[in-house]
């Protein structure tokens, strides 16, 4: 229905999205339409595909409006043939609720009194503005509700005020005004300086709303509904007063005073709270966006990390006074053995600590370890390495494990483990696939969120199971491994056949072939058909079922087998073969080029993970922020990407962060342009601030100009102290930005 529409606002051809509407409507999911439909769809990728769905769904929103607003008009007997070519001719929702306005129901306003009272009349006589004695003819309209001139003409004014409220010109000027110069104003409320802050840099706030960045929005609307700050969003006043006056009073009489009063009030009483809470909404909106697609990017790069793979670890949760919680896991990821080891106290607990890691090692034929990155990570693994036992040692982003731990997965993985042993085997895990173990955590629990408590909830939970549905199924899962988490996110699947393929495996054991999949209660031939080339199954019979060859096409490999005069297992990894193959020969109405380029691609390198191997990092030998001082040049890992800077740990408690002017000497708007989560950079600490438990760090001053930019540079602002206009969010979250600078505390 509404193709057309999207293809244009998207540049998008229209069959494109025909194609892509229709495959969604049979119930395809978007990793399934983006992986097998590419012949049909022009190759779209997910992004593509999401936007054609949301604009879809925003578009039958709009629809289903505009049919309520005609009929409620219809139904009043108000509808006529011009109002009804102006809804036809609406393309947004505010014109169209602009258009709807003076039909809507009302409570009892002034207005609706006055016109009781019978003082419509005297009302257009204000409007016609002709000369006329003011006293004598609003005397004319009094009785026993209107008493004295004086109400009479309040009641006129009241009357036309709401007119110019209703006036669709008026509302689409004021719309543009505010658009252009309209700003967000904070003042902190009388009385509740001291409570308030943590908003200090918003006791006088006052940013054009055109221009004012997403993170502070959003902390200027957390200080409002927290009662610590009033807000406005409005043009300057005389402005918007002048563009109304300008489409209602015209020449000269004595009625003009009545109108400007009227024009007046409508504006203070009812057009500027109206367009107020209008942009409000659509701040917070687009704030709200612009935070969840900063989350969705972090969290997709997170789940992305680099795997250990199947190695047997011996994983650590660090801690001081109650010790470190150790616990061995093969490669399954399976829990072998706890304990429980004191490595901070400088007495035989040291010697004790010492010999279990010994004897855990050898008696588990442990490969490496994997160690909580919070609270005592660094001094545990500096004792772990000082054993020189000759393993890999790994310190693991440990954010979120304790929300793991107390969850009802993790109680039914392990019913008969403590919280701290579950958060020692989720660290373990981690290391192993960050993917699989990640899965099991509400995202918002990750940490690498920007507002994450503060945006539209339902849209950032949608986001966030897309994204990690996409990580899923770009990656692929080993059906006869996966827990029932990481099933529920593949395409076709869900939560109740997720539970059924685990019950199936269980009782009949493993998977020999994707068929065996069809014998799955309640996995059918459409979820089949969406989940199948997203499962894995390694070592089957077929050594297709172990590729991301979906099904559908194993007649086609079996046809360029015997074309070739090999068996299929002859052609998998021969890229000596595949390179034979003519893709031209094989193009039918079944199989178009993509989906041929997209199987010889997976045939030279089947099941290969996209994913990146692990890398051993290495921090310097600073434990603590006292430690660090100005002009340190140290390693670091990134931790935390926002549209203001990066968080980088450099193995202290504290995160710093690299100002998105201290990232790159080119100039950029997102960091995300030149860094990655976890990426390893080496930063110079340019700040420090024990007190406040801030670090200032930059990128770009660790290498070397590009001669082209060396007189271009600009000066490098004080990263702690920020002009007003340009301060940055209170403290509160490990994302807000403060004064351009937050630290991330571990836990």
């Amino acid at each position: 229905m509404f193709a057309q529409l999207i293809a244009q606002k998207l540049s998008i051809k229209p069959s494109q999205v025909e194609t892509v509407l229709q495959l969604l409507e049979e119930g395809s999911t978007i990793p399934f339409i983006a992986r097998y439909r590419k012949d049909m769809t022009g190759a779209l990728d997910e992004v593509e595909i999401q936007k054609i769905q949301e604009e879809n769904k925003g578009m039958n929103e709009f629809a289903e409006r505009k049919a309520f607003i005609e009929k409620t008009i219809t139904e009043q007997g108000k509808m006529t043939e011009e109002l009804q070519a102006k809804i036809n001719a609406a393309v947004t929702i505010s014109q169209l609720e602009d258009l709807y306005l003076p039909y809507k129901q009302k409570r009892k306003t002034k207005a609706v009194t006055a016109r009781e009272n019978g003082l419509q009349p005297l009302a257009d006589m204000l409007l016609a503005q002709k000369d006329i004695d003011l006293e004598k003819e609003a005397g004319a309209f009094l009785n026993e509700k209107v008493l004295t001139t004086d109400a009479a003409l309040q009641g006129a004014r009241d009357i036309i005020a709401e007119q110019v409220n209703e006036d669709i010109t008026v509302r689409e000027k004021m719309r543009k005004l505010f658009e252009r110069d309209a700003s967000l104003k904070s003042t902190v409320i009388t009385e509740k300086e001291a409570e308030a802050a943590k908003y200090k840099d918003y006791f006088a706030f006052d940013e054009r709303i055109a221009t004012v960045p997403s993170h502070r929005t959003l902390a200027v609307l957390r200080g409002f509904l927290e009662g610590y700050l009033r807000i406005a969003i409005e043009p300057q006043e005389e402005t918007a007063l002048e563009i109304i006056e300008e489409l209602y009073i015209k020449g000269m009489s004595n009625c003009n005073e009545q109108l400007r009063k009227a024009i007046r009030d409508s504006y203070r009483r009812l057009l500027q709270p109206s367009l107020e809470t209008e942009f409000r909404t659509a701040l917070k909106t687009a704030a709200d966006e612009e935070a969840i697609n900063v989350f969705a990017e972090n969290l997709r790069q997170l789940l992305l990390s680099a795997p250990l793979g199947s190695k047997k670890i011996l994983a650590i949760d660090p801690g001081y006074r109650t010790g470190c919680k150790v616990v061995c896991i093969d490669e399954k990821g399976e829990l072998l053995k706890t304990d429980l080891i004191y490595v901070h106290e400088k007495n035989h607990r040291l010697q004790d600590a010492e010999h279990t890691i010994r004897s855990l090692v050898k008696q588990f034929d442990i490969e490496a370890f994997a160690i909580g990155d919070g609270t005592a990570g660094r001094e545990t693994e500096q004792f772990v390495k000082g054993l020189q036992l000759g393993l890999p040692v790994y310190l693991v982003n440990e954010d979120g494990a304790s929300i793991y731990s107390a969850s009802e997965i993790a109680r039914q993985e392990f019913p008969d483990q403590d919280i701290t042993i579950r958060g020692a085997v989720s660290i373990g895990r981690r290391l192993m696939d960050p993917l699989a173990e990640l899965v099991k955590i509400d995202p918002k629990s990750i940490g690498v969120g920007q507002y994450q408590h503060d945006v539209n909830q339902p849209r950032l939970k949608e986001r966030l199971d897309q994204t990690v549905m996409s990580c899923v199924n770009s990656v692929g899962v080993n059906v006869n491994t996966a827990s029932k988490h990481l099933l529920s996110y593949v395409s076709g699947i869900g939560s109740t056949i997720a539970d059924n393929i685990i019950n199936y495996r269980r009782e009949q054991g493993k998977f020999t072939s994707r068929k065996e999949l069809l014998k799955v209660p309640r996995l059918g031939g459409k979820a089949f058909e969406q989940c199948a080339g997203f499962l894995r199954i390694p070592g089957a019979k077929d050594v297709l079922d172990s590729s991301a060859v979906h099904p559908e096409a194993y007649s086609l490999v079996q046809a360029m087998a015997a074309d070739l005069n090999v068996a299929v297992n002859d052609m998998i990894g021969n890229e000596n073969l595949l390179k034979d193959i003519s893709v031209k020969k094989y193009i039918s109405e079944s199989f178009g080029e993509h989906t041929i380029k997209d199987i010889l691609a997976e045939l030279k390198k089947p099941g290969l993970d996209p994913r990146s191997g692990v890398q051993l990092f290495e921090f310097a030998q600073i434990f603590s922020i006292e430690d660090v001082h100005v002009g340190m040049e140290v390693p670091g890992i990134v931790t935390n990407l926002t549209r203001f800077g990066a968080f980088v740990d450099i193995g202290v408690k504290q995160d710093g962060l690299v100002h998105v002017s201290e990232i790159a000497h080119k100039y950029i708007q997102d960091p995300g342009e030149v860094l990655k989560l976890n990426q390893q950079v080496k930063v110079k600490v340019m700040e420090v601030d024990v007190a406040r438990k801030r670090i200032a760090l930059s990128i770009k001053q660790t290498e070397a100009a590009p001669a082209h930019s060396q007189g271009g540079a600009r000066p490098r602002q004080n990263q702690f102290a920020k002009p007003a206009a340009k301060a940055e969010a209170p403290a509160g979250t490990m994302s807000d930005a403060l004064a351009a600078l937050k630290l991330r505390f571990k836990n």
